[in-house]
């Protein structure tokens, strides 16, 4: 299988439950790879000025705690 069609083929044709199981070994893979590609952004100093912007918001104290922020919800 090397297209889209044909994994969403072969997952219409398995039990509904090995297709949870694939769903949740691809959460799961889609979880590892955002987790890697966020380490490397990191790294790379891709994330810097955001950071920088979120500390100055922090010292200027223009945040809330977040039990506040889900309360007012």
């Amino acid at each position: 299988m090397s297209t889209v069609a044909e994994v969403e083929s072969a997952l219409r044709k398995m039990p509904v439950q090995e297709a949870r199981a694939v769903s949740v070994w691809l959460q799961e893979y889609l979880d590892e790879q955002w987790d890697q590609q966020m380490d490397s952004d990191i790294a790379a100093g891709r994330l810097d000025k955001v950071w920088n912007k979120v500390e100055a918001q922090i010292a200027a104290g223009n945040t809330k705690p977040l039990d506040e922020v889900i309360n007012d919800s």
